[in-house]
């Protein structure tokens, strides 16, 4: 049997004891005739280094039909609730309400479940041989897999919408049965090509050894939080051209060098400023800024939050 890798210890690259996990939410509804789907919401640790991670589980059981599903999973961070008397609200996330002292940063491990039958729906019948997607969908695919994916900005705002949407009953169903074909298409057309399942749309990351670059390019991005680095020093660093190295980031990664770069600082900075509690003078100048005023800027547009403002918390 195919047993996918733990998405929460993939985003947050370490396993997590049970009392590191601290619960805000479970939910779980099968929508009749169509996908059974769950939401796991926890308080996040500052002290995680996370990255959204989207997953797209094919389980393929050939002499047990019935137990075949695609599955999509997905852990992001970043999202901020009220939790008072048992309930929540948005007004935190949009900066609304800065004097609660409930806001809570959170976790969501999001996990979708297609049933073949819901699937065949959308297979076109074709002749001559069927498309890797067309196969994928009929479960014609003979062997399981998993792949793993960095969320992208589409994927990501799709995400946020089921998880803050406001609908009931049935206009709930019709919503979320709605975002998940979204879901579906972006995790089809970002994972599996026509042909193979590794085909990525920059020609170049065929190449074993260039793939291999990019992420180290990563690793070097994370190596240098406090000493800001250029995109012609990144790329001297792992011998590519500037151009693949943009292009092949944000290909591997859904994200642009600087916006990844710029996150992994800000999510670093408030690690300092709430776990640690350095001063914003002196996180300004671990992470390589040249003012206090720059690094304040930087750290409200990712955050929402003044630093001095985190400090208060």
């Amino acid at each position: 049997m195919h047993t996918p890798p733990d998405i929460l210890t993939l985003a947050t690259r370490q396993n997590l004891m049970q009392d590191q996990l601290v619960p805000l939410q479970e939910r779980q509804q099968q929508i009749p005739g169509s996908v059974h789907y769950t939401i796991n919401r926890y308080r996040r640790n500052l002290q995680w280094n996370m990255d959204d991670t989207g997953m797209m589980v094919y389980h393929y059981e050939k002499a047990s039909p019935k137990n075949n599903y695609l599955e999509l999973r997905f852990c992001v961070s970043g999202n901020v609730y009220c939790r008072k008397k048992d309930t929540e609200c948005n007004m935190c996330q949009f900066s609304a309400s800065k004097s609660c002292m409930e806001r809570v940063e959170s976790v969501d491990v999001v996990s979708f479940r297609f049933s073949p039958a819901h699937l065949s729906q959308f297979v076109k019948p074709r002749k001559g041989n069927a498309i890797l997607t067309d196969n994928i969908l009929s479960f014609k695919h003979n062997s399981s897999f998993t792949k793993i994916h960095p969320v992208c900005g589409k994927t990501r705002m799709i995400l946020e919408g089921v998880l803050n949407h406001t609908y009931s009953d049935t206009l709930e169903n019709i919503y979320i049965n709605a975002q998940m074909q979204m879901l579906l298409l972006y995790s089809l057309d970002c994972m599996l090509g026509e042909k193979e399942i590794d085909v990525v749309n920059c020609k170049f990351l065929a190449n074993e050894l260039d793939r291999e670059k990019i992420v180290k390019a990563r690793e070097i991005l994370l190596e240098h939080i406090g000493e800001p680095i250029t995109i012609k020093e990144l790329s001297r660093k792992v011998a590519i051209n500037e151009c693949y190295l943009k292009k092949g980031f944000k290909e591997l990664f859904g994200t642009t060098v600087f916006d990844f770069y710029q996150s992994q600082r800000m999510e670093h900075a408030k690690y300092l400023l709430y776990e640690k509690g350095l001063s914003v003078t002196e996180v300004s100048l671990l992470l390589g800024y040249s003012s206090i005023s720059h690094f304040s800027t930087a750290f409200k547009k990712h955050t929402g939050l003044k630093p001095c403002e985190l400090l208060l918390r």
